[in-house]
């Protein structure tokens, strides 16, 4: 072999240690599923992040600061994509007992929520546009039209999102499953990582023009991504698809999802939690730019600062449970981060510290990853009768419809808080605009604690059971 054989081979082999070595979960690949096939499924969740930060990101702050729209009803409109929420474990069962004589179930639903995605996303900055300054035509044409372009946009998300990672499920095995599912939701963050920082680039001199351009490009790069990522995914099975196999209806299969024990009080702390950190979602940015006077790019930029901070969570998490550490504690942990970063950030206004205020967003970052990632485990490891599948489709409805109610609140309350001192003197003790920001973030930790009540009695409870367990199904099979 020559020596320069010797050089590329020796390269390749640092690279594929690379994301072993320092990338959560990404150990979940194997011959049969390697990681090159497993990065490049996982593709179709960097379109979902890239949608994620320009709804709740980028839009809500241009559409509230740049075109004036009140921040209730940006909130109802960036809300409005949970109304799918609900029906993602039903879309999951959907897709597994799918009929189809070509032998696929989950590529038809991924594409569907494709076109849907670039549907909404395509007439999205159009819509805001006509809102913000409609001349002609009937004065709902505008907020019609963009309730329709998020709407589109939401459902098509939930849609490929969860055939995605029914897809990732088939074709990983039995015993790796939690950590191929772990590490889709990795690179889910790493898309918003990634785009967050493209979008404050393109952005840094905002103009409307410059809008257009950018959604409509996020729209195309949708389309592309899927497409990359399903090409040669999922293998033909005219067996599984075939119309005369019999099949278990949906209320039956969630009965028995329902019955398992700790099944309610763990759905009760994801809701309360997920409420709790996505209370802000639609005021971070708004709050950088009202209160502490951050640009757009530096807004957008705070997205990334974010993602980073769920990394760390992500990466935490991989590197406790490996060592047994209790799932519902280390849930717990990441709620009483959040409690830090939420505190953190409402002292950044009175002290005038914008490194505080990003501090804080990087904390509750770290904080909603590690609650995300365990609380999603737990309903995993409490579903020993049900498909994972549906165990998944059950804890994605819930967090999503929590997150799309807490994005509606915060706004709304926002704005009902700076209505109500709106007359309020200089140096009075709330005086809009930080008053109804600091409203909602008081609100969001009292939420943090009210789910650190309803996890503290499955941690005591279910402590012997996850460490008996780890052997089998500890982090290094992703996570205990």
């Amino acid at each position: 072999m020559s020596l320069v054989a010797k050089a590329n081979r020796k390269m390749l082999d640092k690279w594929k240690a690379l994301g072993p070595r320092y990338l959560p979960f990404a150990d979940a690949a194997t011959e049969d599923l390697p990681l090159s096939r497993l990065l490049r499924l996982s593709m179709f969740q960097w379109s979902i992040g890239m949608a994620a930060v320009l709804l709740t990101g980028t839009l809500n702050r241009v559409m509230i600061v740049e075109l004036g729209i009140p921040a209730a009803l940006v909130a109802l409109m960036i809300a409005i994509p949970v109304l799918a929420a609900p029906f993602r474990a039903l879309i999951g069962h959907r897709s597994d007992t799918y009929k189809s004589a070509l032998g696929v179930r989950r590529v038809p639903y991924i594409w569907l929520g494709t076109i849907l995605q670039f549907g909404g996303l395509a007439i999205m900055p159009f819509a805001l546009l006509v809102m913000q300054s409609q001349a002609t035509g009937p004065a709902w044409g505008g907020p019609a039209g963009a309730l329709l372009a998020f709407l589109m946009t939401g459902i098509g998300m939930h849609m490929a999102q969860t055939a995605g990672l029914a897809l990732a499920t088939d074709l990983s095995s039995e015993e790796k499953r939690p950590r191929v599912v772990a590490l889709m939701y990795v690179m889910l963050l790493v898309g918003m990582l990634v785009s967050s920082i493209i979008f404050a680039f393109l952005l840094r001199d905002f103009a409307p023009l410059l809008l257009i351009k950018v959604v409509q490009g996020a729209a195309v790069a949708t389309v592309v991504l899927n497409i990359i990522c399903l090409w040669k995914q999922e293998p033909r099975n005219p067996v599984a698809t075939r119309h005369e196999r019999p099949t278990v209806r949906f209320g039956e299969a969630f009965a028995a999802y329902r019955k398992e024990k700790g099944t309610l009080r763990l759905l009760v702390a994801v809701a309360l939690g997920s409420a709790a950190f996505s209370m802000q979602d639609v005021l971070l940015e708004p709050y950088g730019g009202e209160v502490l006077k951050l640009s757009v790019s530096q807004t957008t930029f705070l997205t990334a600062i974010w993602a980073a901070g769920t990394l760390l969570g992500f990466g935490y998490a991989a590197r406790a449970l490996k060592q047994g550490a209790n799932l519902y504690r280390l849930a717990a942990l990441g709620l009483i981060a959040g409690i830090a970063g939420f505190s953190a950030i409402i002292f950044s206004e009175p002290l005038h510290a914008t490194n505080l205020f990003r501090a804080g967003v990087c904390i509750i970052g770290f904080g909603g990853g590690l609650f995300a990632v365990c609380t999603m485990v737990a309903a995993m490891d409490i579903a020993e009768k049900s498909d994972n599948g549906l165990a998944i489709g059950a804890w994605g409805a819930v967090q999503a419809t929590a997150i799309g109610l807490g994005l509606a609140a915060g706004g709304l309350i926002r704005d009902v808080v700076n209505g109500l001192v709106a007359g309020a003197a200089p140096g009075a003790a709330m005086t809009a605009p930080a008053a109804g920001y600091s409203v909602v973030y008081h609100l969001e930790i009292g939420l943090l604690f009210m789910a650190l009540a309803a996890l503290g009695p499955l941690a005591a409870r279910r402590q012997i059971h996850v460490q008996a367990r780890s052997a089998r199904f500890g982090l290094a099979e992703m996570p205990g």
